[in-house]
């Protein structure tokens, strides 16, 4: 074949095209991966079907770009690896998804049947790829014909629509894979979604009694409850009651809400304000110990809990009534049952005023000159602006706090697994999943240790001919690690890094470096990048940056 031939060779109808048109046909219109031998059937449908190929440059970005897009269309994300090292490269991207609760699908073919375990020497043999990723998805299928492969898609989608939303993998074996598919377009098609879980109606009147009889109710919002936001904000009106949210839940309700007291759970301040409540609602939260810095909420009045999971009812917390359910279905009952009136608002205004006073000080008093800058960063972003972060000082100890938001997943974040490298790759999922016409601004905000994990995929940005901005803030490698060397009598090893010429360095790669010196010159310089579109990267000198020293938390390194 001329290789300068780029028109589409004959098209076979095989298990790999089959595969991707039933994902298309669930609405996915982008995947992402790397192209290698063993995929290339699965390649070979994208353009015909209409789906759009994200090449990163590592697997790891692929998983994280995938997350990123997933979250803004509410679909999952998809990833196409090849064998062996590819899908091996996408593991801590599956390890990411399965601890927040994430929806994403990997794709990936096997050696052939009757290959197992021969330990022969083929490209890319692995000892048992589909156990490997068991070890750490929710599931992880080898199929063995194509009907058993579209079969697992469909399952897969199943778990997203109606379970705990985790990540799965399906392993297709090489000539299962580029054979005739042999499934008819009917059994391609997507399954109905079926209707969401309500819970058990007597346990729903249960929980209402409680909440009508509150003086003082309290709402903790997490992941599984971003899709109830317009319930939950007139459930809290109608019960007069304030609303914190773990990171995975931030912006649920809207930040700039009255009720709203942000995400910030791992402030004493917050949790003080749930564990005193006579009446807590805990919706679509396992309350674990990486969203509130605390071995556990220690919750002194009623427990109600929601959650799609069963298992999650009595994790960390016992719930004086537990719901299995989906909680938007669950919020609209909830409503349902209660008084239609909204109750009388006691003194709700003073009273949160001086709570946001009490977090906002105590943020202050964690890394001050860090809060500072990430007050400075949040004014010069777009009221609606989606922000990825990395485990990062500058996110977690400060911007996911300071940043107010008006609509769930736009702060895109890791909380329990704390990655590095997630940040830029899901901004630019996130970028991917924005319509064209969309006015929505994307920024990743990370640390330089955080962006040399993923620096590569600033060619995958430009690439895309993409929107985005990129603020790296310099605090000379591992400062936290620094610290926590510091304070356990280390002398410092391995934290103090070189560091590139970061504008140089996005020149190359066809983006536009920008750097600013000193603090007046931040928000200019952000302002500018966002304004300029295009892939800006604006390098904040490590001057700016410096961290000041803080008590040890074990968080993340850059």
């Amino acid at each position: 074949m001329d290789p300068n031939d780029t028109s589409a060779a004959p098209y076979a109808d095989t298990t790999g095209r089959a595969v991707l048109e039933t994902v298309r046909n669930y609405g996915v219109t982008a995947v992402f991966g790397i192209p290698g031998t063993h995929n290339l059937e699965l390649y070979r449908p994208l353009t015909d079907l209409g789906i759009r190929a994200v090449t990163n440059r590592h697997e790891q970005g692929s998983g994280y770009g995938a997350d990123g897009w997933a979250q803004q269309t509410g679909l999952p994300g998809v990833v196409i690896t090849t064998s062996g090292p590819g899908l091996q490269n996408a593991m801590s991207a599956i390890g990411t998804a399965f601890c927040e609760s994430r929806p994403l699908l990997v794709i990936s073919p096997g050696v052939a049947l009757g290959a197992e375990f021969r330990d022969v020497g083929t490209l890319h043999e692995t000892k048992d790829a589909t156990a490997m990723v068991g070890a750490i998805a929710e599931w992880s299928r080898r199929v063995t014909s194509g009907t058993d492969a579209v079969d697992a898609v469909h399952d897969a989608f199943a778990l997203f629509r109606t379970g705990r939303p985790r990540p799965v993998h399906i392993e297709i074996p090489l000539d299962v894979l580029e054979s005739p598919a042999e499934v008819p377009a009917a059994a391609r098609a997507a399954r109905p979604a079926p209707a969401p879980a309500r819970g058990d109606a007597a346990a729903v009147r249960e929980a209402a009694a409680l909440l009508s009889g509150a003086e003082r109710p309290v709402i903790v919002a997490g992941g599984g409850a971003t899709r109830a936001g317009r319930s939950l904000t007139a459930l809290a009106e109608r019960l007069g009651a304030p609303v914190l949210t773990t990171l995975n839940g931030k912006a649920t309700v809207d930040e700039h809400h009255p009720l709203s007291l942000g995400s910030n759970l791992s402030l004493a301040a917050a949790r003080a304000v749930a564990e005193d409540a006579d009446v807590l609602l805990v919706l679509g939260s396992k309350l674990g110990e990486a969203e509130l810095w605390a071995p556990v909420l220690e919750a002194r009045g009623a427990v109600v809990r929601v959650d799609i999971s069963a298992a999650q009812l009595h994790k960390n917390l016992d719930a004086t009534v537990g719901i299995a359910g989906d909680c938007a279905a669950v919020v609209e009952d909830l409503l349902a049952a209660l008084p239609a009136a909204a109750r009388p608002v006691r003194d709700l205004e003073a009273d949160l005023d001086a709570v946001r006073a009490a977090i906002a000080d105590e943020t202050r008093t964690i890394l001050p000159e860090t809060v500072a800058l990430a007050e400075t960063i949040a004014a010069a972003l777009p009221r609606d602006a989606i922000v990825a972060g990395d485990s990062s000082q500058i996110v977690y100890m400060a911007l996911a706090s300071v940043l107010r938001q008006s609509r769930p997943h736009s702060l895109l974040y890791t909380p329990t697994y704390a990655t590095l490298g997630y940040g830029l790759p899901a901004a630019i999922g996130a970028r991917v999943a924005q319509p064209a016409d969309d006015g929505r601004h994307v920024v990743a905000v990370v640390g330089d240790g955080a962006l040399m994990f993923c620096v590569n995929e600033l060619a995958t940005a430009v690439e895309q001919r993409l929107d985005l901005t990129v603020v790296c803030v310099d605090n000379g490698g591992y400062a936290e690690i620094k610290q926590n060397e510091l304070d356990r009598g280390i002398r410092p090893i391995g934290v103090d890094l070189v560091q590139p010429d970061w504008v140089a360095l996005a020149n190359a790669f066809g983006a536009t470096g920008r750097r600013a010196e000193t603090p007046d010159e931040v928000e200019p310089a952000l302002v500018a990048a966002i304004a300029a579109g295009g892939v800006q990267l604006v390098h904040l000198a490590q001057t700016i940056g410096a961290q000041s020293a803080g008590p040890a938390t074990p968080r993340g390194e850059s």
